[in-house]
């Protein structure tokens, strides 16, 4: 109903946009991807929950060429490495074996067979990675050996919190450290001009044709959202709903102020 009254055709700042609000960090991971599609191996992204990591990857993989690369998407993250490795089977087509050694023989078969009959490259992204077990971080270089380590054939994506990669530099995980080849870190947008963007190109971009806060309210906004786009969109969205009963086509400051104080 509020898109209706503020003539929108979208949500402003929905995670399924297709229009996503660039200051250069989404342009920076879209080359980091492209590296890692011609050149296979392990990417890290990180950065703090709501700052648009996932909305930013599923932009990124939206357009890729579905003969030339199989998109992998697991969250599922708080779970043993063998149930991580079964995951990957069955989005690979594979029955899941039961012991962790036959699991990874298929695996590596089916993905060799990906590579070198159908020229197809398996992109695993690994989301809220944070929560992923010690013991995959541990073993994971060693799946990832194929033919004595002289053929990169898999591409995985490691997004998780800016505690990730805290973890992984840590010396049991230093194998695992040293094959990441991309590392982009997205970051809350804080500084007042480039939030004050943000939401100008996603009340555009949803729709709106006049301007819907004041400079206060925008600073409000920014504040209570902590330069997050995820809580950003959350707050606009309940203040509009209820700017409706009111009749409002605009939203004052106490309007977002009741929001905020209704998403605490």
């Amino acid at each position: 109903m509020y898109r209706q009254h503020f003539g929108l055709h979208r949500a402003p700042l929905d995670k399924d946009s297709t229009e996503l609000w660039d200051d250069g960090a989404l342009a920076q991971l879209t080359e980091r991807f492209q590296w890692l599609l011609t050149s296979p191996g392990i990417g890290l992204l990180t950065g703090e929950p709501g700052v648009g990591k996932t909305a930013a990857l599923r932009h990124i993989t939206r357009t890729l060429n579905p003969h030339r690369y199989l998109v992998i998407y697991l969250a599922e993250t708080e779970f043993g490495r063998v149930d991580l490795y079964r995951a990957l089977a069955r989005a690979l087509g594979l029955e899941p074996g039961y012991r962790r050694a036959d699991l990874w023989r298929d695996l590596k078969l089916r993905i060799t067979e990906l590579a070198d009959s159908k020229q197809l490259l398996p992109v695993w992204i690994i989301d809220e990675a944070q929560n992923l077990p010690p013991e995959f971080f541990r073993d994971f270089p060693s799946f990832l050996n194929f033919a004595f380590d002289a053929r990169d054939l898999l591409t995985v994506w490691l997004a998780g919190h800016p505690s990730l990669a805290s973890t992984l530099e840590r010396a049991p995980y230093a194998a695992l450290y040293g094959r990441i080849q991309a590392r982009v870190q997205f970051k809350p947008v804080i500084e007042r001009e480039r939030f004050a963007q943000l939401i100008a190109h996603a009340l555009k971009s949803a729709g709106s044709t006049h301007t819907l806060l004041a400079d206060s309210g925008l600073e409000l906004l920014r504040q209570a959202s902590r330069g997050l786009p995820r809580q950003a969109g959350r707050i606009l969205r309940t203040a509009m709903q209820l700017a409706v009963p009111k009749g409002l086509n605009h939203l004052p400051d106490e309007l977002l102020q009741q929001a905020i104080e209704e998403l605490r």
